[in-house]
């Protein structure tokens, strides 16, 4: 009985140990980085919910086996400040701990997206008792001077009260779900931006505006001079790269210092919510950005958040943040995700209109940045029965990732891996994995299916991984690979065997082996645009 006592307590204390040291975290693997959970690589094949989905119980009931059906393995859904405390320090938490136990139930993670101070720039997610006692929690003021649907992030009044909030959701999380893992990854806020003004024209803001430039600030643009986004160093450069002033002295007089300045108060207000939520329970936690479009005026579109030419700003100012992410509303997928690599910051895409482009770009996005994960916006919200050719597909996609995620964990950050995107104005893409060059090419291009003359193309995508000096493996739709050997050009490179497969319990299983008409007589591997496939090849060269 001595024993048994003593060995519950032990594992009581290991268990308590584990869940205060094993919680989902980032960790660098070469080049890039992963997430971790369950002390295991996690992929992020997800979905994202519509704001108001997860505001009850009830309205959840069809939706948990509606994102099964599409095979992801993580839901992005907000937690609402005005529900979890719909009076002053009272906090009801029924709605999130429900959330947390039907997602462990149906075998999903959660990322949950806080509805707190602003949600797409506005405050609309705040408690009545807020809304209510403008005194206390003030407003943003335009150019005009005319009060916004905006909180000001220059009242501490409204910092703590959003801080207080977020900590004891943190708290409640760690409590219920520490030793499972359910929750992996938080997102404080949602789309920070200032409108219709570049800044906030609020006394206190003013006050700070006319005051230098927070010394932490300047440190930090001072530490990292050499690697700056450009747009950004350009900026101080032209004004002198002066280390000391007020905002217009040392980024000069207009908008673009407007945003600055509202940049980096943004950031600190979603700086002190995070460090105080992980002071509760540390997990990672990132924040989204509404892009802007070209030629577009900061307050007109959502001003100083998270966007490309202000990242310098936001990593100096919110530390405890982890990474940044683009929300997609407009094409230019491969332009944006470049400029938020920069500075090693990991590819998290949180929010994607859900069209017809997604699954090609999951497949783009996890082969060429390796990006933590991927989630079309409002997934639950298409009638499922039957599924749509884009709900289909993006199924499809997610079903085989899951098969290949170990092979993507084992080469992950060793330049190892590649991904295309292919449409009708980018049919061909060409890439090098150890000696070879491939040529990857939309499947249209050969003219053979049946879509092949009409205008509009599908969106194609694929990753490729090289697994040995002469090996590798396709998985995607819709593209054609030729290959060479760029290191020795003399030589000519042929396909020595091809398997379409699948993965079963970590184990290649072969389907069928692949030749002739399949492989187009030894000229390419491909898999057209209705059939999402793996497959392994190996590669020979002569004379």
């Amino acid at each position: 009985m001595k024993y048994s006592l003593i060995l519950l307590i032990f594992i009581l204390h290991f268990q308590f140990v584990f869940s205060q040291t094993n919680t989902p975290s980032l960790q660098k693997v070469g080049d890039r980085y992963q997430l971790v959970v369950n002390g295991k690589p996690f992929l992020m094949l997800a979905g994202e919910l519509g704001n108001s989905t997860a505001s009850t119980m009830e309205s959840m009931v069809p939706v948990w086996p509606r994102l099964k059906e599409l095979n992801l393995n993580t839901v992005l859904l907000p937690v609402y400040w005005e529900l979890l405390e719909p009076e002053e320090g009272k906090f009801d938490f029924e709605l999130v701990d429900n959330l947390i136990l039907e997602a462990r139930k149906n075998d999903l993670k959660l990322v949950i997206l806080w509805f707190g101070t602003w949600k797409n720039s506005m405050s609309s997610h705040v408690p009545a008792w807020v809304k209510l006692d403008q005194k206390r929690f003030p407003r943003a003021k335009s150019h005009t001077g005319e009060s916004q649907e905006i909180l000001t992030p220059f009242s501490d009044e409204n910092l703590q009260a959003d801080l207080n909030a977020y900590k004891h959701l943190m708290r409640r999380i760690k409590a219920l779900d520490a030793a499972h893992q359910t929750v992996i990854l938080m997102q404080p806020e949602n789309e920070i931006g200032m409108l219709p003004s570049a800044r906030d024209y609020h006394p206190q803001a003013d006050q700070k505006f006319s005051q230098d430039v927070p010394k932490g600030l300047m440190d930090y643009l001072v530490k990292n001079r050499q690697k700056l986004n450009p747009e950004f160093a350009a900026i101080w450069k032209t004004n002198g790269n002066q280390t000391k002033g007020t905002w217009e002295e040392i980024f000069g007089s207009g908008l673009h210092t407007d945003e600055i300045f509202m940049a980096y108060y943004f950031a600190e207000f979603a700086e002190q919510v995070t460090a105080a939520g992980k002071k509760e329970y540390d997990i990672p936690a990132f924040v989204n950005a509404a892009l802007n479009r070209p030629n577009v005026k900061p307050g007109d579109y959502p001003s100083a958040g998270p966007l490309p030419h202000l990242l310098d700003v936001w990593m100096a100012a919110s530390p405890s943040i982890d990474f940044y992410s683009p929300d997609f509303y407009n094409p230019d997928f491969k332009h944006w995700n470049d400029l938020y690599v920069r500075q090693e910051n990991p590819l998290f895409v949180p929010e994607h209109v859900f069209d017809n482009t997604v699954a090609a770009k999951a497949l783009f996005a996890i082969g060429h940045y390796e990006a933590l994960g991927f989630a079309p916006f409002s997934v639950e919200q298409i009638p499922a029965n039957p599924m749509s050719p884009k709900e289909e597909k993006l199924a499809k996609v997610y079903e085989v990732l899951e098969q290949f995620k170990p092979l993507l964990d084992q080469n992950r950050g060793q330049k190892r891996m590649e991904g295309v995107l292919l449409d009708k104005e980018n049919k061909e893409s060409v890439f090098q994995l150890g000696d070879y060059e491939f040529t990857a090419g939309h499947t249209f291009n050969l003219g053979w299916e049946p879509n092949a003359k009409s205008e509009d193309w599908e969106p194609a995508g694929a990753v490729i991984v090289q697994t040995g000096e002469k090996e590798f493996y396709y998985v995607g739709f819709g593209v054609s690979l030729r290959m060479k050997n760029h290191k020795n050009p003399n030589s000519r490179v042929g396909i020595l065997k091809t398997e379409r497969g699948y993965f079963k319990d970590g184990e290649w299983i072969v389907y069928r082996h692949l030749n002739g008409d399949q492989t187009h007589q030894g000229r390419h591997i491909r898999s057209f645009v209705d059939d999402v496939s793996i497959q392994r090849f190996s590669l020979y060269e002569y004379d």
